[in-house]
This record gives C-alpha cells, sequence and structure tokens, in this order.
C-alpha cells in the first residue's frame, strides 16, 4: 500500500446513500488505520525495546501494539456483536488502556509479556475478524450509535489515538534502540524564532457541542450543549516558540517556584526538571529529541511542553511584559477558529494546517501556516487550555465504552485543542475533546494571551451522573427504609466467617468502595475491582481527597447536595490498605490471585459466561480460603446467553434453581460453610421512590 494513501486518509463519513459503498469506506479506514499503527512500531530496531517503560506512568510498548487490537475484540464482545474472543489472555492483558489513572495496574513485574511474533500473529486474526464484520454487519445510514457498526468505528478510531499517543512514547526509547521510518519525512526548515505579538480578538457568544446527527464520528464527551459569552482578549500571533521559550529556560525559570503553581512546583521538584523533557544540553548547543531521530534545536518550531510548564511560562511571560498573560480557556480558543472560519476535516481538500500527517511528519516553524492574522490556529502541536474537562449539558455515555471520559472529570485533566502534525481521525476535527493530566506529555504546546477576566475554575467536583449517584446513595448512607445497609452487612457477613488467614481480600464488585474500606478494617490487603471506572472514581476520589460530592435527584429538577467524608465514615485510617482497579470479570488477569477471601459482590447475572467464571474462581483463592457469593440471580438473555445461566432455567423439563446449580459448580473444589441467607439491598431513586433487591448469600470454604 502507498506510504501517501497513508498520510492523506480522512474520517469517514456517518452519512450516504450507497451501503455497499460505505462497507468499502470503512474497510478502506480500518485497514489503513491498522497499517498505519504497525509501521509505527518498525521503528523499534531492538525488540528489547518493546519492553522497556519510555515513561514510568506507562505500560511497555508491547502492551500498546496488542492494546488497539484486543480493544475491538473487548468491545464488540461487550456490543454482543462477538461471542467468543480469539485469545482471552491476551485480551485480559492489553484489556485496561487508561494509565494514567491512579487505579490503573502497572505492576508490570506481574506480567508474562508475549512475544512481539505472538502478537503481531493475534493482530493478523483480529484484522480477519474486524474485515468479516465490517463486510456482514447490517448497516443503516446514516450510521448512529446504537448501530453494530459504531463499535467498528470506535476501535478505528481508538487506534488513531494510540498512533499518537506511542508516538510519545517511541519518542522517549533511547535513541539507540530507534531507527528512522525513511518515509516519515521530517521538516527540514528552521531559521530564528519570530517575534511574537498580541492581536485584539473581539469577544463574541459562542455554541459548543455535536449533535446526534452529526456527520462525523465523535466520543460522548464531544456531544451535549454549551453556549458562553467570550470577553474581549489579545491572543499571540504565533504558538509559543522553542526560541521564546528558551528565554524562559535561560531566566532561571525552572528554578524559581514563584512562577510556579503548587502542583507545579512538587513536579518540577519530582522530576527536577529544567528544562522540556524532548531538550537536550550538549557542549555544542541544544538538541530536540523526535520520534525517530534527533536534531538541533529549532528554535522557530513550536516547544513541547506539559501543562504546568506552560503555565509557569505565562506567569514569567506576564511579570516580564506586564500584562495578565495566561493560557486560554476552550471557550476563547473555540472563538479564535470559529472567527478564522476554517475547513474541517475531512472536508478540506488539503490539511490548511500541519495536521494528519498530510505535510510533515515532525513539528514545523510556527510562522509557516497561517490563518488569517494568526498562525497555527490547528495543527503543528496541540494547544494547552486552562480548562479542566467536563461534559456538556446533556451529556450521555455510551454503554460500550462507559469510561472514555467520566473519569477524566475530576478537575485534574486539562483539554488540549487543536491537534498535532500526527493527529488524524476524530483527533483533526475541530470538536475533538481531548484531555490529559497536567503533567503528562504530548505532542502538545500552547499558545498564550492577554485578558483581564479570569477562568474561573471549579474547587469541587460535585456528581451529577445518575448511576453513579445512586451508588453512592445506597452505598454510603445507612437505614433507607429501616434495613440495613446491604454492603456493610456483606462485609460484615464475611468477617464474621473469615478464619485466621486475613492477608488479603478481593472485592469483585466494589462500584464505588463501601464494602472494600468495611473489609479493611480486618483484613491487611483489600483490592476492589469493578468493571466501570465510572464507579472507581469515588472510591479513588475519598482515598486520595477524603470527601466526595454530589447532587442527588430527590423531586423532578429538584436536587440536594451531598457529601461523603473519609473521617466521617471512619476509614480515613485505612487507606493505605486498599486499592481499586477496573477490570472485565468475564476475562481477569491472571495477577489477581492468591487472596484468603473473595466476595463475589452481586455480579454473576451482569456476566457473559458466570458459569465459566465460577467454575475457575477456585485457582484465585489460598489454601482453606473463603468465598462468599451475593447474588439475585437476576437473568438477562439481553446481558448472558441462557445456556450460561446459574439456575433460571428448565432442563429436560426439570427446574434447575439458582442455589442448587451454584452449588453443583462449587462442591468440587469448595464445602458450604453458611447458607443460604438473605440479605436485602436497598437503591434509593429519588426522595420517595426506592428499589429492594433480596439478595442470596452463601459462604464456601476451598477444600
Amino acid at each position: 500500500m502507498s506510504i501517501n494513501t497513508l498520510f492523506t486518509t480522512r474520517t469517514p463519513l456517518l452519512t450516504g446513500i450507497s451501503i455497499e459503498k460505505k462497507r468499502a469506506e470503512i474497510l478502506e479506514y480500518f485497514v489503513k488505520t491498522f497499517d498505519l499503527y504497525e509501521q509505527l512500531f518498525d521503528a523499534i530496531e531492538n525488540e528489547s525495546a518493546m519492553y522497556l517503560k519510555a515513561d514510568p506512568l506507562r505500560h511497555p510498548l508491547i502492551f500498546y501494539f496488542g492494546h488497539t487490537a484486543t480493544f475491538f475484540i473487548n468491545k464488540l464482545i461487550t456490543g454482543k456483536i462477538l461471542q467468543e474472543r480469539i485469545d482471552p489472555k491476551l485480551e485480559s492483558m492489553f484489556a485496561v488502556g487508561v494509565d494514567e489513572m491512579s487505579w490503573d495496574d502497572l505492576n508490570t513485574n506481574s506480567y508474562d509479556w508475549p512475544s512481539i511474533a505472538e502478537v503481531r500473529k493475534y493482530r493478523t486474526k483480529v484484522r480477519e475478524c474486524v474485515t468479516k464484520l465490517i463486510l456482514d454487519l447490517p448497516i443503516l445510514l446514516p450510521i448512529s450509535w446504537e448501530s453494530p457498526i459504531w463499535i467498528i468505528l470506535m476501535g478505528i478510531e481508538h487506534e488513531r489515538i494510540h498512533v499518537e499517543t506511542s508516538s510519545v512514547l517511541i519518542r522517549q526509547v533511547p535513541i539507540e534502540y530507534i531507527k528512522p521510518i525513511y518515509s516519515w519525512t521530517i521538516c527540514h526548515s528552521s531559521g530564528p524564532s519570530p517575534q511574537n505579538n498580541l492581536l485584539a480578538v473581539k469577544g463574541d457568544s459562542i455554541t459548543l457541542g455535536k449533535k446526534a446527527c452529526d456527520a462525523t464520528y465523535g466520543w460522548d464527551n464531544e456531544y451535549g450543549t454549551h453556549t458562553a459569552d467570550v470577553k474581549d482578549f489579545k491572543a499571540a500571533k504565533y504558538l509559543c516558540s522553542n526560541g521564546e521559550f528558551l528565554e524562559f529556560v535561560d531566566s532561571k525559570g525552572y528554578a524559581s517556584k514563584k512562577y510556579w503553581t503548587d502542583e507545579g512546583w512538587s513536579w518540577r521538584s519530582f522530576k527536577e526538571a529544567k528544562n522540556p523533557l524532548f531538550w537536550r544540553k550538549t557542549k555544542d548547543g541544544w538538541l530536540l529529541r523526535l520520534v525517530f531521530n534527533e536534531i538541533a534545536l529549532p528554535l522557530d518550531w513550536p516547544v513541547e511542553v506539559n501543562y504546568l510548564e506552560a503555565k509557569a511560562f505565562c506567569n514569567w511571560k506576564s511579570e516580564k511584559c506586564g500584562q495578565p498573560i495566561r493560557l486560554p480557556s476552550e471557550d476563547e480558543w473555540s472563538l479564535l477558529i470559529n472567527q478564522a472560519k476554517i475547513a474541517d476535516q475531512p472536508f478540506w481538500e488539503q490539511a490548511p494546517g500541519n495536521i494528519n500527517l498530510e505535510h510533515f511528519q515532525s513539528p514545523s516553524p510556527v510562522n509557516q501556516f497561517k490563518f488569517g492574522e494568526f498562525y497555527d490556529l490547528i495543527g503543528n502541536v496541540w494547544q494547552w487550555t486552562e480548562t479542566p474537562i467536563r461534559g456538556f449539558e446533556g451529556f450521555k455515555i455510551h454503554p460500550v465504552y462507559d469510561d472514555f471520559s467520566a473519569p477524566t472529570f475530576d478537575l485534574k485533566h486539562n483539554i488540549i485543542k487543536g491537534g498535532s502534525w500526527i493527529s488524524t481521525g476524530n483527533e483533526a476535527i475541530r470538536s475533538a475533546r481531548y484531555a490529559f493530566r497536567r503533567h503528562f506529555y504530548q505532542h502538545a504546546g500552547f499558545r498564550y494571551i492577554s485578558s483581564n477576566h479570569s477562568v474561573i475554575i471549579p474547587q469541587q467536583i460535585c456528581e451529577t451522573d445518575q448511576q453513579v449517584v445512586r451508588q453512592c446513595e445506597a452505598q454510603y448512607k445507612d437505614n433507607h427504609l429501616n434495613l440495613p445497609n446491604y454492603y456493610q452487612k456483606i462485609a460484615e457477613i464475611a468477617i464474621q466467617n473469615a478464619n485466621k488467614q486475613t492477608n488479603s481480600a478481593l472485592d469483585l464488585g466494589c462500584r464505588t468502595g463501601r464494602t472494600t474500606w468495611e473489609l479493611a478494617k480486618k483484613f491487611e490487603q483489600v483490592t476492589g475491582l469493578d468493571f466501570t471506572a465510572r464507579n472507581i472514581r469515588v472510591a479513588v476520589e475519598l482515598q486520595e481527597e477524603l470527601t466526595f460530592s454530589y447532587l442527588f435527584p430527590e423531586e423532578g429538577e429538584l436536587t440536594s447536595y451531598q457529601e461523603l467524608n473519609l473521617n466521617e465514615l471512619g476509614f480515613s485510617h485505612l487507606v493505605n490498605k486498599v486499592k481499586f482497579l477496573q477490570t472485565d470479570f468475564s476475562n481477569m488477569k491472571s495477577i489477581f490471585a492468591g487472596y484468603d477471601l473473595i466476595l463475589i459482590n452481586d455480579i454473576l447475572d451482569q456476566l457473559h459466561n458466570p458459569r465459566h467464571f465460577i467454575s475457575g474462581i477456585h485457582k484465585r483463592l489460598n489454601p482453606n480460603g473463603l468465598l462468599i457469593v451475593a447474588t439475585g440471580y437476576d437473568w438477562s438473555e439481553d446481558c448472558t446467553r441462557i445456556e450460561n445461566w446459574i439456575g433460571g432455567r428448565r432442563k429436560e423439563g426439570e427446574q434447575i434453581w439458582g442455589n442448587d446449580d451454584l452449588a453443583s459448580l462449587l462442591t468440587k473444589n469448595f464445602q458450604l460453610v453458611n447458607g443460604p441467607i438473605e440479605v436485602p439491598s436497598v437503591t434509593r431513586i429519588n426522595k420517595r421512590k426506592f428499589a429492594i433487591n433480596n439478595l442470596e448469600v452463601t459462604i464456601w470454604r476451598k477444600k
């Protein structure tokens, strides 16, 4: 396949007339995406580099090489498009890619990483599987969220994100492990840093947010509506260049605490940073590390830094010029784009900026791509904003990927806008909204502005997601309908039946964490696992910040403000005894083993194959370990095929009840200790409406 076609690929429209043409278009987009991603890893000359952690907060490169392929299969299974896995072990090992979250499992010593050849073979199987689905799945035009083909597009756009994020990691691998990809052409133009100056921008009202009928694929946080009145401001003509940022470095800006936020100074001190990550000083001057090679620092290219460095520069610049200098908000950046009337991807004839890989496979001078009075309004490098990401009004989560955005709504992830030279697909669309922790690196820089109006940043998260809110209320509020709190009660049952083996416990289905905390009163280490990071985020926020607030829907549009406080709950002394992780219970990693107690906490009827899950649970327990099963046997064919139900069905005309069927699966490896007993679980829906689920609890001892 011609390399040029990989560099000029555009996002397919969701609209059209011919279904067969749309199939062909999506198939081509999939194949080119798969090829582009694999080509990126051709830069690894020494295969041992695939097993290094280029960034201590990230997985080794071998994880990312496999991750994008397993994403297709895991999401297709979640969406019930596929019923059978290709390789359960790899699809578990490479599953969780939200690796900047504090609950992500980065204990690489526990992984037996596969060979590169194994992963390539697996990727080939995935390619064949997805190709067949694209050719066979029903398609209705326009393609909507509910369409099976949407999950395919989700996988493609996810892989395109990782083309960029993996290139950032490769950029951090020692240069001796890397070889150039000669068909990737870096910009060879460079010169003095242009004199930057501030240009007036007239304020106006803006409206942001995609509509459900939008013609291009979008991630959940892009939909909804946001309106704002933006005040007049001044914006830098150019992105901040390496030469302009060098003035800050030479002025000892990295050594001056007064320019840094508290968070920024803590990061700078911990990292002992003295200059941007991709710069290296030699006796002959500064060098710039690109993805595949190292060159003399081009002073007129955009500087690439994290938010904390960009913010420190703005504070230094403000002191130097006597004007209020800061980063733009998302709204201010959007106003600049609106006023420039830039054609959007995929509707341009040629990329108007250094974006979509169409011009260079590197940054380029900040004075090369002009948009009216300004340069690089899109492309070259991403632009940090002052805005922590949140959902727009009407935000909804896609059920197949419920943790794409919601875990980042923690005020710790700032939005980047505009795309970089390697941003393709959805990333190169104006409505794209991506956010990273403020200390993280991407191919990102910044444009500074001057404004007398500060950006108002909320100081506390107030959760409004109703699923999460109701879990908080059910878990942490007591005595609904004068019934005991289930999540506290089930932990008490576990502790009462535990023997002297109390080193480690596993809470499967921890949700927002109450039972995990309760178990930590007895056990030395407790791990809480849940399928959705939306729930886990509550537990992690409590663990890190000790408080969490939410708005509970009392009546109609009337809500009540609720706050959870770890001190008041009596758990603050337990923060070092618990950890919360996300996992797919249907395909759990092998590292989750060696426990003295495992609690299966009302998740059986949510699994694709609970019979398989129960049949192997003994392998995760220590000898004499305790297994507690709490379930309502609330089976649905929408979630679990009937042949995989535990009870709730007939076989050869005979009724099979859940308790009997569960016993038949467990008695080979377990002895029944206690139960069944019924424990009610109450969920408050609003001020007057409650849901009660009587869960059946049995306690088993491993033989």
